[in-house]
């Protein structure tokens, strides 16, 4: 055992997650943590950050990107959309397949709570993730495109069919089970694809992906950003030509980071 030494990090200066619940379409309760900005009180703007997996979970443990956002004067809301881990069997198949834009939706009741409960200025709610995360990001700006006020996808999922066609062979039997497979569900997935629904989109994008990612191939990245400059939105694109799946070097973490920040700053924290 040993006590970690912070680093140099002065711990009082953190924001201190909150945890919470909110109410989504089914009746259920959505937990979460909610990170207040720093210095702010009520009606800040706000980062709803979506975990990957989708098989994953947010703890109250410490998060990088929520502190990082909140010391820049972010709320943040971290949901455990269903389909998260950690809250029993039935809670982590409520996604499954046919069952996908679910959780989408209970990102949009995210943007409710955090509106009708005043934690969060309406008109300045961002949604940001990677991986899956990613594509929960692109769905919201299609399926939702009036809550948010800007997006961030870090190797995100664009188009399922092509996702699956060009991930890995070991990944698309991993990933069939969860999404649905090309052979059964081919038209479902093109339905639910955010690349067939991007004419929706009125936020600002922020594209951020590794040119040699096996899971979630840069095509994804770039098929987005091209349909995006085609129809004229705001995008913009940050290719890592030595990064695969995960932002893993610390010089790229230096420009990809800050990149995000300043993005949701000019598009978030404007006058």
């Amino acid at each position: 055992m040993t006590q970690a030494s912070g680093l140099g990090v002065d711990l009082g200066q953190l924001s201190e997650p909150e945890h919470v619940q909110y109410p989504t379409f089914d009746g259920r309760q959505i937990p979460a943590l909610f990170y207040p900005a720093s210095g702010a009180r009520g009606g800040a703007p706000c980062v709803v950050i979506v975990h990957g997996g989708p098989e994953g979970q947010y703890r109250p443990t410490f998060q990088a990107v929520a502190q990082y956002l909140a010391s820049a004067g972010f709320a943040v809301l971290a949901p455990n959309v269903r389909g998260s881990t950690g809250y029993g069997r039935a809670y982590l198949h409520l996604d499954d397949v046919r069952k996908r834009m679910d959780s989408v939706a209970d990102l949009a009741h995210a943007a409710y709570w955090l509106r009708d409960s005043g934690r969060a200025d309406p008109e300045r709610i961002a949604v940001y993730g990677g991986s899956y995360g990613g594509f929960m990001v692109l769905s919201a700006l299609t399926t939702y495109p009036e809550l948010w006020a800007a997006g961030v996808d870090l190797v995100g999922i664009a188009n399922f069919v092509t996702f699956l066609e060009h991930t890995g062979p070991w990944r698309r039997h991993l990933r069939e089970a969860e999404y649905g497979s090309l052979e059964y569900d081919r038209e479902f997935l093109e339905e639910i694809s955010p690349i067939n629904s991007v004419e929706r989109i009125r936020a600002p994008l922020l594209v951020i992906h590794g040119a040699n990612d096996p899971r979630v191939p840069i095509g994804e990245a770039e098929q987005m950003v091209a349909r995006l400059k085609a129809l004229g939105r705001t995008v913009e694109f940050l290719r890592l030509e030595d990064e695969g799946h995960q932002i893993a070097k610390l010089a790229n973490k230096l420009v990809a980071y800050p990149l995000a920040v300043d993005f949701l700053k000019r598009h978030l924290l404007r006058d």
